[in-house]
């Protein structure tokens, strides 16, 4: 017997809610049987905007040490450099929040990305030490602005049960600019140290450009009030599928750019003894391993539900990065890092889809807060990490970050089990 069309035809409430959510599933079946739902036109250029922005950011990134060092220098203030960005990222972010509210996502990702873009080329004008140090604590200034709203953006413009595939193209566009990145940068580093900063600026000019035409803007004041009322970040902040993307996110920020990005470079040379250049190898691999999974562990996240693929995804890579000090071989250690590469397109899908789900349409403080976790376990991975080889070894190094990400997997646990999503 064919369902009523008419939610009224129903005796109770419930069901007559129910009812019309059936029909309009069943209309939409039967109009278009065969045609998947689309990404929305801001997730596109969302996507492309991150392209650009890594592709210079890839170039800049493997001349900067070197840049550094051109000003005499010790290995240390090398370091700051490259720890300035992060460490500005992390001050900014918790103000970032309140700009959103107040001047919205898009002229804050703009804005944003002009800073950056200025940054950058200032930095390749720099005449000492110090005006790099300062030229790119301003970028890292920039960058929490451009992806903190950038990610606030993706989440509220995104039904849930796509959340997870708008975030997989988004980091598409970062992953395959980044791997299109540092190829041409070791063009532009023959031609001068400064070239790259130059090109890295004329990116993030394009980046803003797509932005400021392209992306829509976005109700505020009474009419975003009207459309969804924002989440008290007390709420947000009590959310269980909040904490266990913030868990997850702060051992994905101490595991994947602080200690793999920080030993497995030292690890080659040291214990396998190869050359430097089987890192980019390797990284290259475990990339491509990422990219070639990001659509269906974001499908999987969207269609199975976000608490197995954290579950599932947080043990395989605490699994694989245990394994990799005790590699003995590059080819074993490359097989690892692409397994871990396959984990991460998991890891960085359903943590961010998380934060959407528990914070709604318009949850810019709970997005930097999410961003922040992952800023700190940036900073301190390396550092500990460090600490850890000095003091102890590898196996030492590598097992307390699969511990936290065992940990982010066991938080996982509390999630609630979702209902299968209506619309896959």
């Amino acid at each position: 017997m064919p369902r009523p069309t008419d939610p009224a035809a129903a005796s109770d409430p419930a069901e007559a809610r129910g009812t019309a959510a059936d029909a309009s599933a069943d209309d939409t079946a039967e109009s278009r049987p065969t045609v998947r739902p689309r990404l929305g036109r801001d997730v596109v250029v969302l996507g492309v905007i991150a392209f650009f922005v890594m592709v210079g950011f890839g170039v800049v990134v493997p001349v900067l040490p070197v840049y550094a060092q051109s000003f005499g220098v010790d290995h240390v203030l090398v370091g700051a450099v490259l720890s300035a960005f992060a460490l500005m990222r992390l001050v900014a972010s918790p103000f970032v929040g309140r700009l959103l509210d107040l001047a919205g996502e898009r002229v804050v990702l703009s804005v944003g990305i002009g800073i950056v873009a200025l940054s950058s080329a200032l930095a390749g004008l720099a005449t000492d030490y110090p005006q790099l140090l300062l030229m790119r604590g301003l970028g890292g200034i920039g960058s929490a602005m451009f992806t903190i709203s950038a990610m606030t953006l993706l989440l509220a413009s995104t039904p849930p049960t796509r959340r997870a595939r708008a975030v997989g193209f988004y980091q598409g566009g970062f992953l395959v600019g980044g791997m299109a990145g540092p190829a041409i940068g070791g063009v532009l580093s023959t031609i001068s140290l400064t070239a790259p900063f130059f090109f890295y600026a004329a990116t993030l000019a394009v980046a803003g450009l797509i932005g400021v035409v392209l992306l829509k803007p976005v109700p505020r004041g009474a009419a975003a009030e009207k459309a969804e009322p924002p989440t008290p970040l007390r709420d947000v902040l009590a959310d269980v599928r909040f904490r266990a993307a913030c868990i997850a996110n702060f051992a994905q920020g101490w595991s994947s750019l602080g200690v793999r990005s920080a030993l497995v470079p030292v690890l080659v040379v040291e214990v396998l003894r190869g050359p430097t250049a089987w890192t980019g190898v390797l990284f290259a691999v475990a990339a491509v391993a990422q990219t070639v999974a990001l659509a269906p562990a974001s499908r999987f996240v969207d269609t199975v539900g976000r608490r197995p693929a954290v579950i599932g995804s947080f043990a395989v890579a605490a699994v694989s990065l245990a394994a990799v000090p005790f590699a003995s071989h590059v080819v074993v250690l490359g097989a690892l890092l692409a397994v871990y590469g396959v984990a991460t397109a998991f890891m960085g899908t359903a943590p961010a889809a998380l934060v959407g789900d528990a914070a709604g349409a318009r949850g810019g403080r709970p997005v930097a807060i999410f961003s922040m976790c992952s800023d700190v376990g940036a900073i301190a991975g390396p550092l500990v990490a460090g600490l850890l080889v000095d003091v102890a070894s590898f196996p030492v190094a590598f097992g307390v970050a699969a511990l936290l990400l065992a940990a982010a997997s066991l938080a996982a646990v509390r999630i609630p089990r979702e209902p299968r999503p209506a619309l896959a």
